[in-house]
Order: C-alpha cells, then sequence, then structure tokens
C-alpha cells in the first residue's frame, strides 16, 4: 500500500467489555493524514488517547492504554484489525472505559471497516523496517524479529490439554487476516473462572464471546471454528500489540508461547533503539528490491 489511509465514513457498534462488564459504544470515525489511531473519550469530553507503545500501562491479561491516568482497556483486537486491514488513521469516540468484545474475536471490526470503506490520501505511507534480528526472551518463552520485506508472522503455542502446541505462519496482508485470523476468538479454561472473576477479570465474559475449554473440549454449542483456533487468535493479539508501533511493520515477527507483555516488550525494545529500524516509503523499498534483482 502506497499511500496512508482513513475511513471513508463513519461507523458505530455497542457492547459489553470482556474484563469490566460494562456496556460500551464505539464509533469510528476519518482522521486527517498522519493523526494515527486516537481513541477519544466521549464521557470524559473526548479526552484523547493515542494507540501508542508510549502510553502501554497493563499488559496482563489484556493491553491497556493510560495517559493523565485515564484509560483505555482491551484494545488490542480492534487495533489488530485496524493496523492489519491497512487503516492508519482513525478517531475511535469510546463511552466507557474497555473496548467492546462482541464475539471475542476481529471479525465484527473486519465487517465494521468494510461498511466504511477506506480512503486514500496523497501522503506516502512510511513504513518501519526492521534492519537487524532483535529477541526477548523470559522464562521459555521468547519473541523475535528479523527483517524482511514484508510483514509475516510465526507463532507458536503450547497450552494444556485438550489445546496442545499449536503453530501457524503467514505473511500479514489484508486478504489473508480476514480470512485466517480475524475469526478466532479469545478462549480460556473453566478452571480457572472463579479466580480470574476474583481478580476482577471476564465480568462481561459468556460462551457467545469467547471459548471455554474443560477437560473434554471446548464448552461452545458451536465448538472451534478451526482446530487450530487458539493459535490464530494468538497471532491476532500479537498484531495489536504490534500496532503500538505506530507506524506498518516490515519484518518477520517470530513468537514462541509469547503474551501480551512480551509483545510490549518487544515493541518498547524497538522503539528504544533507533539503529534497528528505519522509515522507508513503499517507493523506495520497491526501489531497492528492483535494484538487487538487476544486480
Amino acid at each position: 500500500m502506497r499511500f496512508e489511509t482513513t475511513v471513508q465514513r463513519p461507523v458505530e457498534v455497542s457492547g459489553v467489555g470482556l474484563h469490566s462488564g460494562v456496556s460500551v459504544k464505539i464509533r469510528i470515525l476519518p482522521a486527517p493524514v498522519s493523526t494515527g489511531v486516537v481513541f477519544l473519550r466521549t464521557d470524559l469530553d473526548r479526552f484523547p488517547i493515542p494507540a501508542s507503545w508510549r502510553h502501554v500501562a497493563r499488559v496482563s491479561y489484556a493491553t491497556s492504554l493510560m495517559r493523565q491516568g485515564v484509560l483505555i482497556s482491551t484494545t488490542e483486537h480492534l487495533l489488530s484489525v485496524l493496523y492489519s486491514m491497512g487503516i492508519d488513521n482513525v478517531y475511535v469516540e469510546i463511552d466507557n472505559l474497555e473496548v467492546p468484545i462482541l464475539d471475542g474475536s476481529g471479525l465484527p471490526f473486519v465487517r465494521l471497516i468494510e461498511q466504511a470503506g477506506i480512503r486514500q490520501f496523497r501522503r506516502k505511507r512510511r513504513y518501519l523496517r526492521i534492519r537487524r534480528p532483535i529477541s526477548v526472551e523470559d522464562k521459555g518463552k521468547r519473541i523475535s524479529i528479523i527483517p524482511d520485506e514484508v510483514f509475516r508472522l510465526t507463532c507458536d503455542t503450547n497450552y494444556p490439554a485438550p489445546v496442545g502446541r499449536q503453530s501457524l505462519e503467514l505473511e500479514v496482508t489484508p486478504e489473508r487476516y480476514a480470512s485466517e485470523l480475524a475469526f478466532a476468538r479469545t478462549f480460556g479454561w473453566q478452571n480457572d473462572l472463579d479466580q480470574m472473576r476474583n481478580m476482577g477479570l471476564i465480568r462481561g465474559a459468556s460462551l457467545e464471546n469467547a471459548v471455554c475449554f474443560n477437560s473434554d473440549g471446548p464448552m461452545n454449542p458451536g465448538g472451534l471454528r478451526a482446530p487450530d483456533e487458539c493459535c490464530r487468535h494468538k497471532a491476532l493479539d500479537l498484531i495489536g500489540d504490534l500496532a503500538l508501533l505506530g507506524r506498518p511493520l516490515l519484518g518477520h515477527v517470530i513468537a514462541e508461547r509469547a503474551g501480551h507483555a512480551m509483545h510490549a516488550a518487544l515493541v518498547a525494545r524497538i522503539m528504544s533503539d533507533p539503529s534497528l529500524y528505519e522509515i522507508i516509503t513503499f517507493d523506495q523499498l520497491a526501489s531497492r528490491v528492483t535494484q538487487a534483482l538487476v544486480s
């Protein structure tokens, strides 16, 4: 994609927060060139919180953003969709503290963006291209990124039975994201429910917005949407956290049992050292590739 984008027209959707259980409405509106994604708390005089690594607040069971004490929680699914569908600039009006979970996947947001349409600006899109390998490790978990001319993901997960080990690799494009990742729902285990509720979490969770496993398999009446739905959802989450870089990424991200905290650590590591990346337009990249093929 050569040029920056926004949505053509406003769209909105309502639901409940997965963890807070509160009712919430969001409205996605066109934004000027080079705005990025900015949340506006309409219940707090449209207080702005840019979707940026600088404002990451909590990353335990969801990715939350905070600016001057004002919070936006569970941002990863919406950000994942905006990032993967190539939307650079939008305002997201939100009237409570948590993005609605909807059906637990990115698919309702994909349909919302399709309804909104995409408008291109004349400003050339600037990509963040990784120049050398980077890695973050902790307690047997690891996330790395190596140079690549496209945005590529390899995701390995390993959960208790009946899920087990799963893996996938794909080049992230709007088309492949919409068909291969967006449908995957958030998930959890029946024996963790009481503990999580005691922690003030998953107050809005139900079998309509999350997959819940017991020892026999998924408890949801319709079962899974894909045998490796859990791994696909972790890839969806990962993209949402990478969106906090603020620019479309060119690199191959390899996640091995990583979660929100490790994703955030990788983003912070990249942005703390400008020698790790370069900012480049699509035309500059295409020119380099052509020269490499000729030589």
